[in-house]
């Protein structure tokens, strides 16, 4: 087996590559170039190229945090494919989460492209875009396995499970040879909402003329298997039937299998339900619109009454898992939220894991509750969250049925990346290559080739809303943290 790695930001200078300087995609050849999300987690922008032409998949955010406090939000620099747009076929989204399709609404304009999404994704990309006052984009709406014209390129969409409706990988096919991009997925048997994923189409994948497997790595440094959603129901019943006072459980707004496991614990033991915080209840709004709400389910309380029912009868979920300082639960914890109030002996459930950089915010919470009096219970005292990412286990599983030529990891760290690199050689794939972002990056019948480097800065939204450079130090640092 190849596995050629290297520490970020150890390739010789001779390889750097100016904008104008860099080939075209031949006839002959598939060209991959991450410009976000490869070495981070978050703002997710791929580009594949070929036959002079390109698609970006993903085109995500992430948010500033205590490392960036004067950016809300930071986005990968686009400058390479922009000063490419006459060449630029589409824009194709896998799924709705913010780090995969937050940008679009900050970007679109300077790439000014065709989009391509499912319902649910497409639905959220609407909102984005019309929020932007963005009249003019063009979203085709695509149908669940539908294989569609983009440029020179065949996509076919294949559909996976995670923690938000309608994830799809991608086979992305030419002439010169197929890509599978699988987006961000696991392997649940048993989804609460949305369709299992399809075992006999991912096997029949070794029977593409594959050219490489590009796969999420978020996990990879996880043993065992990632379990399924429906397992959380009778958990968290079981700490909703013994709380005496209100019931507050945070979660990510994305996760519609977790706000209707939720809804179904509430019903189940008597208590009224709803949601709290504008992404989420955005997100239950196009679950209903797109067949995704159960209709047995009772009707949600509205957030404006859910403060006036007796304690003992109320249950919420609500925005703020990450610590984020304008969501409702840090609101409710500084007694500032104008619906809901808590009260020594309340219960909150922090349904979600601490994502890598949150943890001063999110520990800081967690003390404000409790000075409260409030009881916190976070997924280290029960079993209160499952992830939407493959854990080492099922990347296995995965390699096993594609049993792709090669492997390029994305999607993490460069501790994820170098996980998943021993993963796929313990599973006896002959190549795999480990990158990042602004590697351009043949993908060819002798495996993975990195021809050089292209500028792959980031963008940062100001407090007063404007889209400008983030410090090129700044990113230094940020990336040697990352290490």
């Amino acid at each position: 087996m190849s596995m050629p790695t290297r520490k970020p930001g150890a390739m010789s200078s001779d390889l750097s590559l100016q904008a104008r300087a860099v080939p075209d995609a031949e006839a002959d050849e598939v060209l991959f170039l991450p410009l976000g999300g490869t070495g981070e987690i978050g703002m997710n922008l791929n580009l594949y190229g070929h036959d002079g032409a390109w698609i970006i998949v993903d085109i995500g955010i992430t948010f500033g945090g205590e490392a960036f406090p004067e950016h809300d939000v930071m986005m990968a620099d686009p400058e390479f494919i922009a000063a490419r747009r006459e060449r630029l076929a589409g824009i194709v989204l896998t799924h709705a989460h913010e780090d995969h399709l937050g940008a679009l609404a900050y970007l679109w304009k300077r790439l000014r492209c065709p989009i391509y999404a499912t319902p649910f994704t497409a639905a959220l990309a609407r909102h984005k875009l019309a929020r932007a006052g963005i009249d003019d984009a063009t979203l085709h709406e695509i149908p669940l396995g539908a294989r569609i014209e983009v440029g020179p390129f065949s996509v076919e969409y294949i559909g996976l499970t995670h923690s938000i409706p309608e994830p799809n990988a991608l086979l992305i096919s030419t002439p010169a040879g197929a890509v599978f991009h699988t987006g961000d997925w696991k392997l649940d048997d048993d989804p609460v909402v949305g369709q299992r994923y399809d075992a006999r189409r991912l096997q029949a994948l070794r029977r593409e003329p594959l050219l490489a497997m590009v796969c999420d790595s978020t996990n990879a440094v996880v043993d065992g298997s990632t379990g399924s959603e429906a397992g959380l129901f009778e958990p968290l019943r079981e700490l909703v039937l013994e709380a005496a006072g209100r019931v507050v459980v945070t979660s990510f707004a994305s996760n519609v299998a977790r706000l209707v496991t939720l809804a179904r614990v509430a019903q189940s033991v008597g208590r009224r339900f709803g949601v709290v915080g504008q992404a989420m209840e955005r997100m239950v709004a196009v679950a209903r619109a797109t067949g995704y709400w159960p209709d047995d389910l009772p009707e949600l309380v509205d957030a404006r009454h859910l403060g006036y029912l007796p304690r003992e009868e109320s249950m919420a979920a609500c925005t703020g898992s990450q610590g984020e300082p304008r969501s409702a639960l840090v609101r409710m914890a500084a007694d500032s939220h104008r619906d809901i109030l808590l009260d020594p002996g309340d219960l909150v459930v922090f349904s979600s894991r601490m994502i890598p950089g949150n943890e001063r915010p999110v520990e800081r919470l967690y003390t404000r509750l409790r000075a409260l009096g409030v009881e916190v219970v976070t997924d280290a005292d029960a079993h209160v969250h499952v992830s939407g990412h493959p854990a080492r286990d099922d990347l296995r599983r995965l390699y096993d049925w594609v049993q792709p030529p090669a492997v390029v990891p994305v999607h993490g760290t460069p501790r994820h990346l170098r996980a998943n690199a021993d993963i796929a050689g313990e599973c006896h794939v002959p190549r795999v290559r480990v990158i990042e972002n602004g590697d351009l990056c043949r993908l060819g019948a002798d495996g993975p080739d990195v021809l050089g480097r292209v500028h792959n800065g980031r963008l940062g939204v100001n407090t007063d809303g404007r889209v400008v450079p983030v410090p090129a130090q700044a990113l230094a640092k940020m990336r040697a943290a990352a290490c």
